[in-house]
């Protein structure tokens, strides 16, 4: 997931179906994230790229730093100030859905249905040619080129279905503080732990008003039920993060090496160690602690509705606003 400086954001999910997943070596869903944020300026221009990106190199490889291969195709849920789209993949073939109004969300299962509003040219005539469809009824992307039909499945109890219940729940209601806490429900299986463990969490504010900025709150920390929500807001003046980049080990990174993944570095930042040692190790004590951090979470997202309602704040202010939350949070651990 990220945001770039115009406002454009993109999550992306893993998604399994009928098409089989190639690991050679191509464009992970990771990658595509990356290069939509790098190239676009809007919502729809991230599709182009990524549809564009995938037709000329494919998606594919290992999603994971282990000698074990875990691979998967790829949905999106891309959004700016003005519009959002849903975009589901299955191999070279996709189906993009474009979201004028409502809620939308995205997991682990294809959710396109019957509106499809841009498409692969050749979606419908390869199912057809493996036996999916049979070019007569009503073409459902999700039903086609699933093993089964997401749509009736309501209650299924999976991640998306769950999600999705969690976001009826507060229709006409949803704020960012929502949104965090819609994240960091376990019970629905939306923040996941155990064998696969939420890594880190964001949740973005996009104001229809051009001369509000947008405004982005990262964890940057696993589990965002354990984790503070930091506001970050792109401004000229930004510099590096120091605290949260992950260290570069250059050409003797063992993603570039081959054979790859033969040795495992430690890829967390200063911030996810402190809180990984105090929070993640220690399961006692920990109910005023946390207490602290969402007393700090909570002072965050009201500072950001003061600045979004026109509230006076210099550029040096806004360039040190997720790095201060850093340098208080790294506070609380000590």
């Amino acid at each position: 997931m990220g945001a770039n400086e115009f406002g454009v954001c993109i999550g992306n999910e893993a998604v399994w179906g009928k098409e089989e997943i190639d690991d050679k070596e191509a464009l992970l869903g990771m990658d595509l994230v990356r290069l939509g944020l790098e190239r676009a300026e809007t919502a729809e221009g991230a599709l182009d790229v990524i549809i564009g990106l995938l037709g000329k190199y494919g998606q594919g490889g290992n999603c994971m730093e282990s000698p074990m291969s875990f691979t998967y195709h790829n949905s999106f849920l891309i959004a700016d100030r003005k519009e959002a789209w849903i975009l589901e993949t299955a191999g070279e073939y996709w189906a993009a859905e474009k979201v004028d109004e409502g809620m939308k969300n995205i997991s682990n299962n294809l959710s396109i249905t019957t509106k499809i509003d841009r498409e692969h040219p050749a979606m419908r005539e390869y199912a057809r040619t493996k036996g999916w469809w049979d070019g007569k009824k009503e073409f459902n992307f999700a039903a086609v080129y699933s093993y089964f039909n997401p749509s009736r499945s309501s209650s299924s109890g999976d991640r998306f279905c769950e999600g999705y219940k969690l976001l009826r729940k507060h229709k006409g209601n949803i704020t960012a503080a929502t949104m965090m806490e819609i994240l960091s429900d376990k019970p629905s299986g939306i923040n996941m732990e155990g064998g696969f463990m939420t890594t880190g969490s964001m949740v973005s504010i996009l104001p229809q008003d051009p001369n509000q900025p947008c405004c982005h709150f990262f964890t940057g920390t696993p589990d965002p039920a354990r984790s503070i929500f930091k506001p970050f807001i792109f401004v000229p003046q930004i510099g590096p993060l120091v605290k949260t980049a992950s260290p570069v080990f250059g050409a003797e990174d063992p993603v570039k090496l081959k054979p790859r993944f033969k040795t495992k570095p430690d890829r967390r930042h200063e911030l996810h160690k402190k809180h990984e040692d105090v929070i993640m190790s220690r399961e006692t004590a920990q109910n005023e602690l946390l207490t602290k951090m969402k007393n700090l979470e909570k002072k965050q997202l009201e500072e950001v509705e003061r600045i979004l309602k026109g509230g006076a704040i210099d550029g040096s202010g806004l360039t040190m606003l997720f790095v201060n939350c850093v340098e208080e949070e790294l506070n609380l651990y000590e």
